[in-house]
C-alpha cells in the first residue's frame, strides 16, 4: 500500500521518481507505436529501426517532460498553499498541459491542451481512494 509522501519527500525526489515512471511508459509505448508507424510509412531495414528507436526517445521524453512538471508544479503548490486537494492537481495539469502545447505556438491549442489536462487531472486526483 503506498502512503502520500508528499511533505516529507523533497519535491525534486517526487519528481525524479515520476519522469523516471512515466518516462518509462512513455518509451514502451514508443517501442510499441513506433514499428507500426514505421510500417505505415514503409520503412524497412537500417530505417525502420533509426524510426523505431527515434520514436521511443521522442515518447519517452515527451512523457517524462510532462510527468515531471506536473509533479514539482503540484509539489510546489501544494506546499505553498499548505494543503492537499484537488486545487493543487487542477493548477498543476494546466501548467503540464500549457508546457506541451507550447512548442505548437498556437494559443488555441496551449488553452486547450491547459484546460484538458487540468480536468483530467483534477479528477483523477479528486477520486483517489483514502
Amino acid at each position: 500500500m503506498e502512503e502520500d509522501l508528499s511533505g516529507v519527500v523533497p519535491c525534486s525526489s517526487l519528481a525524479v521518481d515520476s519522469i523516471i515512471r512515466v518516462g518509462t511508459a512513455g518509451a514502451i509505448w514508443g517501442l510499441c507505436i513506433g514499428p507500426h508507424d514505421a510500417r505505415k510509412r514503409g520503412f524497412t531495414g537500417t530505417a525502420h529501426a533509426s524510426f523505431v528507436a527515434k520514436s521511443v526517445g521522442r515518447y519517452g521524453f515527451q512523457c517524462g517532460l510532462v510527468a515531471g512538471v506536473f509533479t514539482v508544479t503540484r509539489c510546489g503548490i501544494q506546499r505553498y498553499r499548505r494543503k492537499n486537494d484537488w486545487v493543487n492537481a487542477l493548477l498543476a495539469g494546466a501548467v503540464a498541459g500549457a508546457a506541451v502545447a507550447a512548442g505548437t505556438r498556437n494559443w488555441t491549442q496551449v488553452a486547450a491542451m491547459a484546460g484538458l489536462v487540468s480536468a483530467f487531472s483534477a479528477a483523477a486526483d479528486y477520486s483517489k481512494t483514502f
